[in-house]
């Protein structure tokens, strides 16, 4: 253990009541207790659906309800959706993708795929013993113009006051980042399928 002599601690002590003192300020300044909050994870990196499921799990934890829609993933079995069977009728999960745009190359049926999604992801809005909604992927079908926007960014405006919803996928609309309550953007730093490695069991599904 390094050694701290009593100057240097006295010194970080001091400092971590400033700190403290600032934090304590900032946090008795929140005036709103409760709030549904409209979450966006973007950007190129990966991690976006992986931080989703994590506040999933998280509702879970908590006795409530979580409600998932896949809007384009489908097209292959994933570690999470097996997982989160175990939490039974407490997890409410429709895969409403077909895959990728470029491996169905159809779209029409992309367009009536995510027309499909959007109908049961607003069900799931519209259901009171839900806590959370996860709309995975929901960015792409808005990046593809295969729902209208100004249709979707209304419906999670209009969404009851207590009622959380992630949405994931690359290129947010800039309509949605303005609507949301968190926008979290995730950088691509190294990946290793650019290495050459394939997706991992377990990390990519």
């Amino acid at each position: 253990m390094k050694n701290i002599d009593s100057e240097a601690e006295e010194k970080h002590r001091a400092k971590m009541a400033k700190r403290k003192a600032v934090q304590d300020a900032e946090v008795a300044g929140k005036t709103v207790a409760e709030k549904g909050l409209l979450i966006v994870n973007t950007g190129p990196g990966k991690g976006k659906t992986t931080a989703a499921f994590g506040l999933a799990l998280r509702m879970l934890g908590y006795g409530k309800r979580v409600g998932v829609v896949q809007f384009v993933k489908g097209a292959w079995h994933t570690g999470e959706k097996d997982a989160f069977a175990a939490f039974g009728d407490r997890i409410v999960w429709h895969t409403m993708g077909e895959g990728f745009t470029w491996e169905t190359q159809d779209v029409k049926r992309d367009i009536a795929a995510a027309e499909a999604a959007w109908a049961k992801a607003l069900e799931l809005l519209g259901d009171p013993t839900i806590s959370l909604v996860v709309l995975d992927e929901l960015n792409i079908a808005l990046r593809y113009d295969y729902l209208d926007l100004d249709s979707v960014v209304t419906a999670l405006k209009a969404r009851r006051s207590d009622l959380h919803v992630v949405v994931t996928g690359r290129n947010a609309k800039p309509a949605l980042v303005e609507a949301a309550d968190l926008v979290t953007e995730m950088g691509a730093v190294k990946h290793h399928f650019a290495a050459g490695v394939k997706a991992q069991q377990g990390i990519e599904f």
